[in-house]
């Protein structure tokens, strides 16, 4: 199979990765472009290597071969130093927002800033107010620790932090997970207009289809650690691909065989 080379427009280049755990194959020679300023969303059930693939792309994981390249650079093999250049062009929101409890919420915002670019406390915290405006939180919680926030508002403070330094490709990790199907549009609402006010690339990983329709230009489907799918949001009700169209349509029956423990 012929290695095709990422275009001009391609921000994210990923050929070739592959990833195990001791016997398990995770990713199994994966090939995904994200393009530059637009929001791709990567679907899969649990266990497909979604989760695997975004923790090599942001160098929390080395990939046991394959490359991943960021704006023309290959990142797999770089220095520590080298690597810390290339991480401060991203944010990301993960999961469970992962805000600090002995942090209040401003420093939590602002915690990027002040660690990696070193930006002094007052500076940081008018910063960490700007970015909260946007994703609708009032300045008279800054001073609050996480735990008294719901967590709708503990999702919004992890977006603040995550465009915070106006970085350059944002990241987001099930970003529904955990949240009412309302509270859930509201924060799907909020990644959009902070995407598009940054100019930024997203790549956001989800199972939430409601989710991936609402933030993405472009969706890939993953299964069992390769791409499946790849093509704009609009096609995904005519793809022609059987995986994709059972896994959107939640059907038991077709290609993709659950593994149920007995």
């Amino acid at each position: 199979m012929t290695e095709t080379a990422p275009g001009p427009d391609v921000k994210i280049a990923v050929r070739g990765l592959c990833k195990s755990f001791g016997p398990k194959q995770v990713l199994r020679g994966l090939d995904l472009d994200v393009e530059r300023g637009k929001s791709l969303a990567v679907i899969g059930g649990s266990g497909t290597g979604k989760s695997v693939l975004i923790k090599n792309i942001i160098g929390l994981m080395e990939p046991d071969s394959g490359s991943i390249r960021i704006d023309g650079e290959e990142v797999v093999g770089m220095s520590h130093a080298e690597r810390e250049r290339i991480t401060r062009k991203f944010g990301m929101l993960f999961q469970g927002a992962a805000l600090f409890d002995s942090l209040p919420v401003w420093e939590n915002v602002a915690f990027g800033l002040m660690q990696a670019q070193g930006m002094g406390r007052r500076d940081a915290h008018r910063a960490a107010l700007e970015a909260m405006a946007q994703v609708g939180l009032d300045a008279d919680i800054a001073e609050r620790s996480p735990a008294e926030l719901s967590g709708g508002m503990q999702k919004r403070a992890g977006l603040a932090r995550a465009i915070a330094t106006k970085p350059e490709i944002l990241f987001f990790d099930e970003p529904t997970t955990g949240l009412d199907p309302i509270m859930g549009s509201v924060i799907d609402n909020l990644i959009v207009k902070s995407v598009r006010e940054l100019g930024a690339t997203a790549l956001s990983i989800t199972h939430d289809m409601a989710s991936a329709r609402r933030i993405a230009d472009n969706v890939a489907m993953i299964y069992e650690g390769q791409i499946v799918w790849h093509g704009p949001v609009a096609d995904l009700d005519h793809s022609g691909n059987e995986m994709l169209d059972q896994f959107i349509n939640g059907r038991s029956d077709g290609p993709i065989r659950l593994r149920v423990a007995g």
